[in-house]
C-alpha cells in the first residue's frame, strides 16, 4: 500500500480497516480505539489506531462487495435511512421545525434472491442523483462484465422501464417485472423486449403470471436484507456531510454482506 506512495505512509493495512469498519457499525470510533487498544495490550496486534487515524481511515471509505458464486436470479429495490438521530418521542410532543429541511438517505441494492449475497449498493440524498432502476442498471452491468451469471432479475414496478428491459434482453436476463396495467403491447416505439414481456403478462391473470414466475422470491433478496440491516445496525445515520451520508449507508450494507458471508463459511466448516 506504501509503494510510491509520497507523504505520511499507511501504518494499518485496508484488511484491519476494513475488520473496523464491520464494527463501526455496532460501537463508535471512540470503541473501535478502545477495542484496538485491547488487543494491542494483549499482543494480538504490534499496536492500535488512534480516534483520528480511525476516523480518516473509516468516515468516507467504500469498499467493494464481491461477487463470487453469483448464479441464481437478482432482486433489486429500494430503502430509506434517517439522516436524523432525534428522538420520535420529542417529534411527536413538540413537532419538528426543520421536517421540511430533513431528506433519507435512499439505499438501491441488487442481491441474490436465494443466497441473499449482495452484488451492488447505491446510495443517494432523497430527490437528488438517479431513480432505482438506474442504480440497478448499474449493478447488473458491473456484475456481468465481473464474470456473473445472473439467469433472472426480479423487479416491482418502478423499474418497468424500456432501458431496463433492453438491458436484461440484450444480456439474456430473464426480465420478471410487474407491468402497469395500462401497457400496451401493439406500439412499435420503445423497447422490443418490454413488448415481448407485457404480452406473456396479459396472457394471463396477474395472479397466475405471479405464480409462474415465482414473482414472490424478490422479497428475501430486498426486504429480508432491508429488514436485517435496520433491526441490527438501526436506520439513523450520524453523518453530517453529504459524502460522509453517502458512505454511511453504503458501510451499514456492505458490513452485513460481510457478516452473512463469514457466518456461512463458517457453519459450513462446522
Amino acid at each position: 500500500m506504501n509503494r510510491s506512495r509520497r507523504g505520511g505512509q499507511y501504518a494499518f493495512p485496508d484488511s484491519v480497516v476494513r475488520w473496523l469498519l464491520a464494527w463501526k457499525q455496532l460501537v463508535d470510533y471512540r470503541g473501535l480505539e478502545g477495542i484496538t487498544r485491547t488487543l494491542a495490550e494483549m499482543h494480538v496486534i504490534p499496536y492500535y489506531p488512534d480516534y483520528t487515524t480511525i476516523w480518516h481511515r473509516i468516515h468516507d471509505l467504500v469498499p467493494e462487495v464481491g461477487i463470487d458464486g453469483l448464479d441464481h436470479g437478482v432482486a433489486a429495490d429500494g430503502t430509506g435511512l434517517k439522516t436524523s438521530n432525534a428522538g420520535e418521542y420529542r417529534i411527536i410532543k413538540y413537532g419538528d421545525p426543520y421536517a421540511s429541511q430533513k431528506k433519507h438517505l435512499i439505499v438501491v441494492i441488487t442481491a441474490d434472491v436465494k443466497t441473499k449475497k449482495i452484488l451492488g449498493i447505491s446510495v443517494r440524498i432523497e430527490g437528488k442523483w438517479r431513480s432505482e432502476a438506474d442504480g440497478a442498471s448499474d449493478h447488473i452491468r458491473e456484475a456481468v462484465k465481473r464474470g456473473a451469471h445472473v439467469r433472472s432479475f426480479y423487479g416491482d414496478g418502478t423499474y418497468d422501464t424500456n432501458k431496463m428491459f433492453d438491458l436484461l434482453g440484450k444480456d439474456g436476463i430473464d426480465p420478471i417485472i410487474k407491468i402497469r396495467k395500462n401497457a400496451a403491447s401493439d406500439i412499435y416505439r420503445g423497447s422490443k423486449y418490454r413488448r415481448r414481456a407485457v404480452k406473456k403478462c396479459q396472457e394471463s391473470s396477474y395472479k397466475e403470471w405471479s405464480q409462474k414466475k415465482h414473482y414472490g422470491m424478490r422479497w428475501p433478496g430486498t426486504e429480508g436484507i432491508f429488514s436485517a440491516v435496520k433491526r441490527k445496525f438501526g436506520e439513523n445515520t450520524v453523518s453530517r456531510s453529504k459524502e460522509g451520508l453517502i458512505a454511511e449507508g453504503y458501510q451499514r450494507f456492505w458490513a452485513y454482506d460481510q457478516m452473512r458471508e463469514y457466518g456461512e463459511k463458517r457453519v459450513i466448516k462446522t
